[in-house]
């Protein structure tokens, strides 16, 4: 069952750029082994991680169909499709080829603050056009409207092809809802690195997780330590993670995770604005939390 194929640790891959902006696909191919040698379950495409909104919709093709060829079946792979016109997701779910994607994972509109009436509207619409299997993904810091935990059971119960949802609210209660009340293998996932073990304590699935590009093998100890229901030892393996891991959103995403990556040598830091490359003093607090946890 694909439910069980995305439980764990999805990788939410950035897009790096050459130091003139373009999209860098050697070092992409580089992200991608990396993530796969690091033991994550799958990797999620073309999510907030990977600054899609700067990209152009032709770069967005590329990187899909790039990112599909180079993991060559090795793990599962979700495709971000989302936005904030309801149209504009459609034209992408028919431009994307998604024949090398297992689900998509599609986030609440952003900015235009729909009610939760026109967000089961929206969804309802994106999953009666979609090939694939749908994970919503809820995050109000970024998109300034929170889906309720009821939106979301409505609209798991509503459309069969609605598989799980990424909830990045921040709200442990709002999570314990929608586990309380889901319907069966319908996935919850944490957006939120810092409450993958607390979630799949109260009985979630796992976590797209920022965390797992930069540093993947640490990352999947802690969280294959709670999917055997060692949940203490979860707890010992993340306290060595949890400075750097907050030090990831120090400066915003995927800024830290790029400053991570680029201290180890895998990516370049560039970003496109608005955002702006890590500082240097947080360059230098990953070079001291890597040399002293051994995060590499």
């Amino acid at each position: 069952m694909l439910q069980h194929k995305l439980a764990g640790v999805g990788a939410a891959m950035i897009t790096p750029f050459t130091l003139d902006g373009r999209v860098d696909y050697e070092a992409l191919a580089r992200m991608v082994d990396y993530v796969i040698d690091g033991g994550v379950d799958y990797i999620v495409a073309l999510g907030t991680t990977a600054e899609t909104p700067t990209l152009y919709m032709p770069e967005r093709a590329v990187i899909a169909m790039f990112i599909t060829n180079h993991i060559a079946g090795r793990v599962p792979l979700v495709m971000g499709c989302g936005g904030n016109s309801t149209s504009e997701v459609l034209d992408q779910l028919r431009e994307f080829d998604l024949r090398g994607a297992d689900a998509i994972l599609s986030v609440t509109p952003y900015y235009n603050k729909p009610s939760q009436e026109g967000l089961y509207q929206h969804f309802k619409t994106v999953s009666e056009h979609s090939p694939l299997p749908i994970i919503l993904y809820n995050i109000p810091g970024r998109t300034g409207v929170n889906m309720t935990a009821e939106t979301t059971l409505r609209i798991a119960r509503d459309m069969p092809n609605v598989i799980g949802i990424k909830e990045a609210s921040g709200n442990i209660e709002q999570m314990q809802q929608i586990l309380d009340n889901r319907p069966d293998n319908f996935l919850v996932l944490s957006g939120d690195d810092g409450m993958t073990i607390e979630l799949m304590r109260r009985g979630g699935d796992g976590v797209i997780s920022v965390a797992a590009d930069a540093f993947p093998k640490r990352f999947m100890q802690c969280v294959n330590r709670a999917k055997i229901g060692d949940f203490d030892g979860a707890d010992q393996e993340y306290a060595t993670l949890d400075e750097a891991v907050v030090a990831l959103f120090e400066e915003g995403n995927p800024v830290g995770a790029k400053c991570a990556l680029a201290v180890q040598g895998i990516v370049c830091d560039r970003v496109r604005l608005p955002l702006v490359s890590g500082s240097e003093q947080l360059r230098e607090k990953f070079r001291k939390l890597i040399a002293t946890y051994d995060l590499c």
